[in-house]
């Protein structure tokens, strides 16, 4: 997702705040990193971006999905990046599935890998590719061994080092970062709060749910 996502809510906090909308390497139109990173990679760079910007008395990280993993990082690892964080539609937990789900997915890269054995790089292998890998990773395309990297890690560990106040925001009808993961974020992350929004997905969440979203920043900001 690029920076201008976030642009109609950050012009929200213009009279409250100064907003930054970087982009990551390889999102929106920034150049991929130099070789497959991971999140603690992004996070690492991120941490020294963070230390060209003005001194600030308070800074606050908003982030969604791949964002979040990005910030639960930085917030485990770099305790002084900012003294506060919002996670929206949080990705950086494993997913739990059904067994039926796990069987299916492990018959897929099953096959996929004894597939892919007989079919040399190229178009043919893109065409596999796009039968058995997932919408994500079909669009993925130069990023997709970033993109593979950062799936599998599950940031556990991470989320129970974070000791910044917190705020977790998601939409019940969100099914890429289903509500449960927010729930056990909010478990693992000491003081954190759970905000789920009625009616809102994964995308709908920064659109039609900015303005509710825009308050409850606002309402976690006065209380810093």
């Amino acid at each position: 997702m690029d920076a201008g996502a976030f642009a109609a809510m950050a012009n929200t906090f213009a009279n409250m705040a100064t907003s930054y909308l970087p982009e990551f390497p390889g999102h929106g139109q920034t150049p991929p990193p130099p070789a497959p990173w991971g999140t603690r990679d992004y996070a690492d760079a991120t941490a020294a971006w963070l230390q060209t910007l003005q001194p600030a008395t308070k800074r606050i990280w908003v982030g969604h999905s791949f964002g979040c993993r990005v910030a639960l990082q930085l917030a485990a690892h770099y305790p002084n990046a900012f003294q506060g964080m919002v996670l929206i539609g949080a990705a950086g937990l494993k997913r739990k599935r059904s067994l039926a789900n796990r069987i299916n997915n492990a018959l897929r890269v099953y096959t996929f890998k004894t597939l892919k054995l007989f079919v040399p790089e190229g178009p043919k292998r893109d065409a596999l590719r796009g039968r058995f890998g997932s919408s994500d990773y079909k669009r993925a395309g130069i990023m997709r061994p970033t993109f593979v990297k950062v799936v599998s890690e599950d940031l556990t560990a991470e989320a129970a080092m974070v000791t910044c106040p917190t705020l977790i925001i998601c939409g019940s009808r969100d099914t890429e970062t289903p509500p449960e993961i927010s729930r056990r974020l909010e478990s693992l992350i000491k003081g954190s709060q759970l905000q789920i929004l009625d009616g809102f997905d994964h995308y709908s969440i920064l659109g039609a749910a900015r303005h509710q979203v825009s308050s409850l920043i606002k309402n976690f900001m006065d209380r810093l």
